[in-house]
């Protein structure tokens, strides 16, 4: 049975950094268009009401774009520009975004314990995850964008609950992992900037669930595609990837075309290209 997997790029709700200020779609920003090569923004689907557009804020500062579903409560995707790393650490904080709790406040991510002192008697997590939420589910807080693509500060920006899913431990810590380090070595080696699309595909009805309600849906696959262009913005090499969620621990590696065919499986309407021109030279 197919899963569902409408993906809304017309219309959806982006944040600003202007509080409370939203927009129809990613082309209406730089600072958030530019995460996506030659402002090709994905054309994955129609509309779809739980579907909202965000420009990832840290420290005043864009790092990435997320399209997130307020409904299953996991990233559909996120995009961004591979950075090598400069360091540091794992952040210990888990951020929320602020406007998905109430569109007049920040549009920069929040510490969620943070917002939950400032704002007692407000449920934060009717359009998000929260972190405790993943307290005790058995799954990982798995990046799609990871922060081992980063350095930092943006490396810190992706500890925002709207950009992880529940990923199997075992995938998390292992063959993607492992995929993720690659891809690292790729792009040091042969890019002068790499453009990547991770995602997830939402399961029909496999759920973390806390005090019998659904609050997390554990996302069947993850996938990522990637587009490497020399320092003239020409594309050099592209490629993806796909992993059952699952202790299986098995990465299968793509062609950006074998992707948008895996994609239209679980797509009610035309997938179309991931890149502009498919990356092709």
């Amino acid at each position: 049975m197919q899963i569902s997997f409408i993906l809304c790029v017309l219309i959806g709700t982006f944040l600003h950094p202007a509080p409370g200020e939203v927009v129809g779609n990613f082309w209406d920003s730089p600072d958030c268009l530019k995460f996506f090569y030659k402002n090709k923004v994905p054309e994955l689907g129609s509309t779809q009401a739980d579907v909202v557009l965000l420009c990832q804020r840290f420290l005043n500062t864009y790092h990435f774009a997320t399209l997130y579903n307020t409904y299953y409560h996991i990233a559909a995707y996120s995009a961004y520009i591979f950075e090598p790393s400069n360091g540091g650490g794992r952040d210990k904080n888990w951020y929320l975004e602020p406007q998905l709790i109430n569109d007049t406040w920040s549009g920069e991510m929040t510490d969620g314990y943070k917002l939950w002192k400032e704002n007692p008697g407000i449920y934060l997590g009717e359009r998000q995850a929260l972190d405790e939420d993943y307290t005790n589910s058995g799954f990982d807080r798995g990046h799609l964008n990871p922060n081992g693509h980063h350095a930092v500060p943006g490396r810190n920006s992706t500890f925002t609950l709207t950009n992880v899913v529940p990923q199997n431990p075992k995938l998390n810590q292992n063959a993607w992992r492992l995929h993720e380090s690659k891809m690292t070595n790729m792009f040091k080696a042969d890019c002068n900037q790499a453009y990547v699309l991770v995602g997830a595909i939402p399961s029909l009805n496999n759920w973390i669930i806390k005090n019998n309600v659904k609050r997390v849906n554990i996302p069947e696959y993850i996938w990522n595609a990637y587009c490497c262009v020399d320092q003239n913005g020409r594309p050099v090499y592209s490629g993806a990837a796909t992993a059952v969620n699952n202790e299986l621990n098995v990465v299968v590696e793509h062609t950006l075309d074998e992707m948008v065919d895996f994609l239209q499986q679980y797509s009610d309407a035309p997938v179309g290209e991931l890149f502009s021109g498919q990356c092709k030279p």
